[in-house]
C-alpha cells in the first residue's frame, strides 16, 4: 500500500513527506524493502520532497580533527579509541591560532560551517576555555562554528554558546537497542542527555548515525524517530570505513545502493531538517557520490574527515552547481 510505483503522482503516494510531517516507521520500513526499477523511484520521491521541503541550497560543512587519538572510550568503529590499534598520530589539542586557521582555508574553500572535534568523552575544563577561545575567533572569521566534543554539561554547553557557539553535534550512532553492541563506556541515554541540554542552551543540534556497522533497517529507522522527537537541525549520515585495528576492521563497505537508499528514507522520515553526508562518502559511494543529492541530501562535509581522507573542496563545489544546485 506504501509507495506504490505506478501512480502518477508520488505526492498522492507519500503525503506526510510533502506536508514535512514525515512517514510512518511502517512506512520507512516498507520503502526500505524497495529494490531495482522501483529503487530509483524511491530517489526521486525523495529528491522531490527535498526541493519542497528545503529548496535549491547544499549547506557545506567542513572539520578539524583538533585533538586526535588517546580517547579513553570503546567505540567499535573509531580508530581514535584506545582500545583500537589502528596506528593513528595521537597529538593534543591544537593551540588556537592552529584550529582558526583551519577554519579560514576551510572558509575560502566554500565552507559555510566549521565543527571543532575532539577525541575523549569530554575535554578538561582548561581545553574548553581554549576551544571557547577558538569559537569566537572563528565567528568573527565570518564562518558559523560547531563543535564535537563528547558529553558536555548544560552549564558547558552554556559557556560555548556564549561564545559564539552556533551548533552542537552529538551522534545517536544508531538505536538505543544495538547501541551497547558498538559502546559500553558510555550510554546511549547519556548521548540524548547531551542532545537535549545542547536544545535548551539554544543551540542547534547535528544529531544522526553510522551506518554499517551491524545495524539492522529498524535500527535506522528507530534511530530516526528520536532524532526527530530531539529535534535536531542537522542529521548527518555517515557510512563505517572499517580501519584495521578497530573491531569493526573485518566489516564490509555498504554497497552504494543501499547507501543511498538510507539516505532517501531519512529524508522522506525527516523532510524538514538538513540530511547531511559526512563520513564514508567518498570511500563507500564510490562513483555513485553523485548520487546524495538525488537521493535527497542538502548537505555535505567536505575535505578530510577526522583520520581519513575526504573529498575535496573543488569538486564538491563542481558537483553541487553541475547537479543545479546553490552552496548556501
Amino acid at each position: 500500500m506504501y509507495f506504490s510505483i505506478l501512480k502518477s503522482t508520488e505526492e498522492l503516494a507519500c503525503p506526510g513527506a510533502f506536508t514535512g510531517k514525515g512517514i510512518s516507521k511502517e512506512a520507512a520500513l516498507a520503502a526500505a524493502r524497495l529494490e531495482g526499477h522501483a529503487l530509483i523511484r524511491l530517489f526521486a520521491l525523495a529528491n522531490a520532497v527535498r526541493q519542497k521541503q528545503r529548496g535549491n541550497l547544499v549547506d557545506i560543512c567542513a572539520i578539524v580533527n583538533a585533538k586526535s587519538g588517546g580517547c579513553p572510550e570503546d567505540c567499535a568503529y573509531c580508530a581514535q579509541s584506545g582500545k583500537a590499534r589502528s596506528g593513528i598520530t595521537s597529538y593534543p589539542l591544537m593551540p588556537v591560532k592552529e584550529i582558526v586557521f583551519n577554519a579560514k582555508k576551510a572558509h575560502e574553500a566554500g565552507a559555510r560551517r566549521f565543527c571543532v572535534v575532539t577525541s575523549g568523552k569530554k575535554p578538561s575544563k582548561k581545553e574548553l576555555a581554549s576551544i571557547a577561545k577558538a569559537v569566537t575567533a572563528i565567528r568573527k572569521a565570518g564562518m558559523l562554528p560547531c563543535a564535537t566534543l563528547g558529553i558536555l554539561s548544560a552549564e558547558e554547553l552554556r559557556l560555548l554558546k556564549d561564545a559564539g557557539l552556533e551548533r552542537y553535534h552529538n551522534n545517536l550512532e544508531t538505536s538505543e537497542r544495538f547501541f551497547p553492541h558498538v559502546c559500553t563506556t558510555h550510554s546511549y541515554k547519556e548521548k540524548v542527555k547531551t542532545a537535549e541540554a545542547a536544545k535548551r542552551a539554544g543551540l542547534s543540534l547535528c544529531c544522526g548515525g553510522l551506518f554499517g556497522i551491524g545495524e539492522t533497517w529498524e535500527d535506522r529507522v528507530d534511530m530516526a524517530m528520536e532524532i526527530k522527537r530531539l529535534e535536531a537541525d542537522s542529521v548527518p549520515i555517515n557510512f563505517l570505513i572499517p580501519v584495521k585495528g578497530t573491531r569493526l576492521e573485518k566489516s564490509a563497505m555498504l554497497p552504494p545502493l543501499e547507501a543511498l537508499k538510507i539516505i532517501s528514507v531519512y529524508r522522506l522520515l525527516l523532510p524538514q531538517r538538513q540530511i547531511r553526508v559526512c563520513g564514508g562518502r567518498l570511500q563507500c559511494l564510490g562513483e555513485f557520490n553523485s548520487f546524495v543529492f538525488a537521493a535527497g541530501a542538502d548537505g555535505i562535509l567536505t575535505g578530510n574527515y577526522l583520520t581519513k581522507s575526504g573529498r575535496q573542496p573543488e569538486a564538491d563545489l563542481r558537483l553541487i552547481k553541475d547537479f543545479g544546485l546553490l552552496s548556501a
